[in-house]
């Protein structure tokens, strides 16, 4: 593959790996994205940050308690270790499928034409350059073109912050972890949801408009609300406990292992927060105080 198409592609994997399976669960109790973890064996305070993976530089807004909060911490912990050139590499060699498969081989003829032309108008690149990703990579070229902009991201974004005041950055799971989760969905679960965006561009990019209009409001119950009623959600409301519970269940020993050791700042997909099996009630079950920053 092309130098820059490969680089291009390592951009955008980082920053949307995780968006589709970022915002699916319950409610949460405050409208904050921020929140104070205090408690029993902490001897300092932490914090933790909901997020939204991709999105304009512009819609990207950083709060001076935001700004604090990285700022006091020692530590950041975002989903993945992205200041990690193993991981980077790890993830461009585990984002294709096995066996020498493409996309070309699980698509009928007529839908095959239909993405590959939508990719090669809207992302300048075809099926003959990224057909052998999962379903993920290319879920990512899809949301890109929907945002007619230079991508940011709060994970990379937060990445950089810390590594100016040179904290180190680690990750709550591996790539590996994320792929695990998503190659239960069956493949042609998650295609279709990707033909039908292309089939539907319009509907999709206003779906995804609204998700990040909602979003800004930090109503991550709005939010749940509006993913679940996603028309174009690839299977991942189906199999939300594989994507979002289980993970969150794995995460928690980690959190509170590093929130003993220093204080540290913690910034994942919105979603992961809010419901009954989220990271904020997990957390609280366990004893600790959640306090909201606004």
């Amino acid at each position: 593959m092309h130098t820059s198409t490969c680089t291009r592609l390592r951009h955008i994997l980082a920053a949307v790996l995780v968006l589709l399976v970022a915002c699916l669960t319950g409610k949460a109790q405050d409208t904050t994205l921020l929140y104070r973890l205090t408690g029993p064996g902490l001897a300092q305070p932490s914090y933790l940050y909901g997020t939204f993976h991709l999105l304009c530089p512009n819609d990207l807004q950083i709060t001076p308690a935001t700004e604090n909060a990285i700022h006091s911490a020692q530590q950041m912990y975002l989903e993945l270790d992205l200041d990690d050139p193993a991981m980077m590499a790890q993830m461009q060699k585990s984002m294709f499928m096995t066996g020498g498969k493409t996309t070309k081989d699980l698509l009928s003829a007529d839908d095959y034409t239909l993405l590959d032309e939508y990719l090669k108008k809207n992302s300048q690149i075809g099926l003959a350059q990224v057909g052998g990703l999962k379903p993920i990579g290319l879920l990512s070229l899809m949301y890109m073109s929907m945002l007619n902009c230079p991508p940011a991201s709060y994970d990379m974004t937060f990445a950089q912050m810390a590594g100016k005041e040179k904290k180190e950055v680690l990750g709550l799971e591996t790539i590996d972890d994320q792929l695990a989760a998503l190659d239960k969905i069956p493949v042609d679960q998650q295609l279709k949801g990707i033909v039908d965006m292309a089939k539907k561009p319009d509907e999709a990019k206003a779906e995804f408009a609204q998700f990040l209009t909602v979003y800004k409001t930090h109503d991550v119950a709005r939010l749940t609300a509006a993913m679940k009623e996603s028309k174009f959600d690839a299977g991942v409301n189906e199999y939300e406990n594989s994507l979002l519970r289980d993970r969150n269940l794995r995460w928690i020993p980690t959190i509170e292992k590093a929130a003993k050791a220093k204080s540290t700042f913690f910034a994942f997909g919105a979603g992961h927060l809010g419901g009954e099996q989220g990271v904020l009630n997990l957390l609280r079950q366990k004893g600790y105080t959640l306090t909201p920053v606004n």
